[in-house]
């Protein structure tokens, strides 16, 4: 199983201090976790889309191709790019020249995003978001097959495109019928209610006539020496982000229990001691069978620090760990 981190790249005051970094400060500080993960022999770093000021990444493309040149092996994705609202010939021809300057390393994920921000800047009517992406996914996976017409020319062909799925059962059978790796984010409640979502995206494919494509797993998390500062560091950051983002939305508020409940074994935060967080990706293993997992550290104002540790104990005690579990033969 593939083993990495994606980011929001987040501009928000640090919930300690009130100090929120500039966007210079944090884009350097991303690419400098970006090379790290690459040295710790992490698999992926993926890099959202947004176009709000709480946000440092509108071009994932362009800070992806920044680390290419610091990096070595780490596969560079964006997570995601929001199609609804892009044109998907230069989506691809941004993330063909990525994988041109990274060696054949740079995937797209593709997303009907998050948040709405990006159509009425763009011109777009928010009504038809969905058609809007369905219509530009099929026109950027042609764009994959025409060798000639659109330039340039990725490395890999094709160039590996991932579709992200939030909670729409909808969107799962789509990307199966398409026969496209889905990456699923669970990012509330038990994991075992998405099991479904990951049923449907295998059953669409299998009736399209696609072999199983691969499965990606998203959630928030953070590693730590042990459980409790794990825990303690997380929280703020987690809660105010949340929180924020939730009375915009019409959430309650998470509280400190109910982000205690979301630590334990069935709960979606994947937050603690080394062998914690090992044990908690092996759980979700065993109920979806993934080929990938991917963590989301820098959830509200985590300083730099804090991230570059927590990414280093994720690579280096973390990984060893779920890989050799893993890779141990089944027994009867």
């Amino acid at each position: 199983m593939e083993l990495g981190i994606y980011t929001f790249a987040e501009l928000t005051p640090d919930p300690r201090t009130g100090r929120t970094v500039s966007p210079a400060e944090r884009l350097l500080d991303l690419v400098e976790e970006i090379e790290l993960a690459d040295q710790v022999g992490l698999d992926v770093f993926g890099v959202g889309e947004h176009h709000r000021p709480d946000f440092a990444v509108s071009a994932p493309a362009v800070v992806l191709a920044a680390a290419a040149e610091r990096t070595k092996t780490i596969r560079l994705t964006s997570a995601v790019s929001v199609l609804s609202s892009d044109d998907p010939i230069r989506v691809f021809q941004q993330f063909a020249t990525l994988d041109l300057l990274s060696g054949g390393r740079a995937e797209i994920m593709a997303g009907r995003g998050s948040f709405i921000e990006s159509f009425p800047l763009f011109g777009y009517d928010l009504a038809d978001y969905d058609r809007l992406f369905d219509e530009k996914l099929r026109r950027l996976l042609e764009l994959r097959r025409t060798v000639d017409g659109v330039y340039p020319r990725p490395v890999q062909e094709p160039l590996p495109v991932w579709v992200a799925v939030g909670g729409t059962p909808e969107s799962a059978e789509r990307a199966g019928a398409l026969g496209l790796p889905m990456a699923l984010a669970i990012i509330g409640g038990q994991p075992e209610r998405f099991v479904p979502f990951a049923d449907l995206h295998r059953r669409a494919a299998r009736v399209a006539g696609h072999e199983p494509p691969a499965l990606s797993i998203n959630s928030h998390g953070f590693v730590a020496e042990t459980s409790q500062a794990a825990a303690d560091a997380f929280f703020e950051p987690l809660t105010s982000m949340m929180n924020r983002i939730g009375r915009e939305r019409g959430w309650a508020p998470l509280t400190r229990t109910d982000y205690d409940a979301l630590r334990g074994r069935r709960g979606a935060l994947v937050v603690g001691s080394p062998q914690e967080v090992a044990e908690k990706i092996l759980f979700q293993h065993e109920l979806f069978g993934q080929q990938r997992f991917l963590v989301q550290m820098t959830v509200g104002s985590l300083p730099h620090a804090s991230t570059m540790r927590s990414l280093e104990l994720f690579g280096t005690e973390v990984a060893p760990l779920v890989r050799a579990q893993i890779a141990r033969p089944a027994t009867v």
